[in-house]
């Protein structure tokens, strides 16, 4: 890894000589956080919790960026070496995922600020940062190739940071079908360039049909899309929570931006990318309505949010943007959870503040008003035909219901948080709370926590307000209907659908039959994400993509 981000600083420090202002002005951007990733992993010996200010610097200079690209919007287009690459593309919808990027890495950094993370740990984070930002402004085939083998370099770097057998292998399962997915999307690049001579996306038009295919297979598989992105509920979910904030919060639409871009560039690959939208849309809900983790729901929920996308790309920007910072506070709040378990934290109340953070992130994804995500919602929907509107609108009302879980949990005026069960401290490979439990076995939340989740929440908050054209009548009754009728089908059927239902997964979960039977539960719910049946769902998702781009 340290040899290939060597000899592509070497490569942009020769096109830096060469620059106009602005040319160079960009590469310094994208050089920055490779330099200072190396710095931060050298430093700490010397002058303590430099890593966590070198890093927040970095995001803070890719803050300004993206806050600069939507205020003034521009769009910047540059390429370097000619035919052969670098093709770059800034504009405002580049904007909206690099700033995506920033407070979701900043939330991230200001979580484990007063945790006991190493330079490495930071180093990495840096590194992810800025090869996603790569992603964002990429418009060529073979460096978007170049940015996203970086991200699953570091990306399996921060899911095995913990070094246990099961992180180990959850991060080199990723990194097997990341691998696997861009090997199919070389081929496709190469295919690209055979028949145009060069690898713009532009050049897609004139592609061969089978370059079509295999490049959006491994788009499709590094963006968790439908049965091809499998892969995702476990990595999302058993990764520590930091880390699983940035995967879900902005690493996994690395593998959607690209795909967003060449919708925009070729509209004759829209229908394609709606249907693979709107079944990830389908498939991820009733998967984050079944799940009966608070972490895997999540990363369910995520699956079917990355639909929305698809289906409208020119909103794409605006619903990365809510996604984005909605989730990273939902799953920061889960690492400060007494547990993971539905079944417990409905027998265990939260604090008034901790429950808001959970309904506001909530609401946002299921598009409330007066929330960031319920301009993106219905800025969404806007683009769509009837049947498409209609079939997204009951996936809205399925998130509402898998996200009821979490706005159904009971409240207590205490600021502590009281242990979830016995079971749930004797067992905690169970739950994984990040939080520290004092002699009494209450929980305390540090300020730094407060402090990522506020600037996440305040980010939704702050979105919706440019948006304030799109409340109607007729759209604040549909959001609020489509929020209520989820929340109602919830209330009615948790007690008596299996799926919905919250009671403990075992009749006595103090002993140790009870965890033996819980874990089965688990395993059973995971058999279709073996790793053979990954790579058979790519297969199958390869052999649908020819015979619809051949149709």
């Amino acid at each position: 890894m340290i040899n290939a981000i060597s000899s592509s600083l070497v490569t942009i420090s020769a096109l830096v000589l060469a620059a106009t202002p602005a040319t160079t002005m960009l590469m310094v951007w994208m050089t920055v956080p490779f330099l200072v990733g190396f710095c931060i992993y050298l430093l700490p010996k010397f002058f303590p919790k430099s890593d966590r200010i070198l890093a927040l610097g970095v995001v803070l200079v890719s803050l300004a960026c993206g806050l600069f690209l939507l205020i003034s919007p521009t769009t910047l287009t540059l390429q370097l070496l000619d035919q052969f690459g670098v093709n770059l593309i800034i504009d405002s919808l580049s904007g909206h995922f690099i700033l995506t990027n920033a407070l979701v890495t900043a939330a991230v950094i200001g979580y484990c600020w007063n945790k006991q993370k190493t330079a490495f740990f930071y180093t990495q984070t840096v590194i992810l940062h800025g090869s996603v930002n790569a992603v964002f402004i990429c418009a060529d085939f073979i460096s978007l190739y170049v940015a996203l083998e970086v991200i699953s370099v570091a990306a399996f770097l921060l899911i095995a940071y913990p070094r246990t057998n099961r992180s180990t292998w959850v991060g080199l399962r990723y990194l097997f079908v990341s691998n696997t997915a861009m090997l199919f999307y070389l081929i496709g690049a190469v295919l690209v360039y055979q028949t145009t001579h060069s690898f713009a996306f532009e050049g897609l038009a004139q592609a061969p049909a089978d370059a079509i295919a295999l490049i959006f297979l491994g788009l499709l598989t590094k963006g968790g899309i439908f049965i091809s992105g499998l892969w995702l509920p476990l990595t999302h979910s058993e990764s520590d929570t930091p880390v699983s904030a940035l995967l879900s919060g902005v690493v996994i639409k690395t593998g959607v931006f690209p795909l967003i871009r060449c919708t925009l560039l070729m509209e004759e690959v829209q229908p394609l990318l709606t249907i693979f939208g709107i079944g990830t849309a389908v498939f991820g809900v009733m998967a984050a309505i079944s799940a009966q983790d608070t972490k895997r729901m999540l990363a369910a929920s995520t699956m079917s949010q990355l639909g929305f996308l698809l289906v409208a790309p020119a909103a794409a920007g605006l619903y990365a943007l809510t996604h984005g910072l909605a989730k990273a506070a939902l799953f920061l709040t889960t690492g400060v959870l007494p547990s993971r378990k539905f079944a417990e934290l409905r027998r265990t109340p939260l604090p008034v503040s901790l429950w808001a953070v959970l309904a506001i992130a909530s609401l946002s994804i299921a598009g409330f008003p007066l929330l960031a995500g319920f301009a993106a919602k219905t800025l969404t929907l806007k683009q769509l035909p009837f049947w498409q509107s209609l079939t997204l609108t009951l996936v809205s009302v399925g998130t509402a219901i898998a996200l009821s879980k979490f706005l159904f949990i009971p409240l207590t005026r205490a600021s502590k948080i009281a242990p979830s069960h016995q079971n749930a401290l004797k067992h905690p490979s169970l739950n994984h709370p990040d939080q520290s439990a004092n002699s009494t076995g209450h929980r305390h939340i540090d300020i730094s926590f407060w402090i990522a989740v506020g600037l996440l929440i305040g980010g939704l908050i702050a979105a919706n307000i440019p948006y304030f054209n799109l409340y109607s009548p007729s759209s604040l009754l549909k959001a609020i209907i489509t929020i209520a009728i989820g929340g109602l089908l919830y209330w009615q059927m948790s007690d008596r659908h299996p799926l919905l239902s919250q009671q403990p997964l075992s009749p006595s979960s103090t002993d140790s039959v009870g965890v033996a039977q819980s874990l089965n539960v688990i395993q059973k719910q995971r058999v279709d994400e073996r790793l053979e049946h990954l790579v058979g769902g790519m297969s199958l998702v390869l052999v649908v993509l020819f015979w619809m781009v051949l149709a």
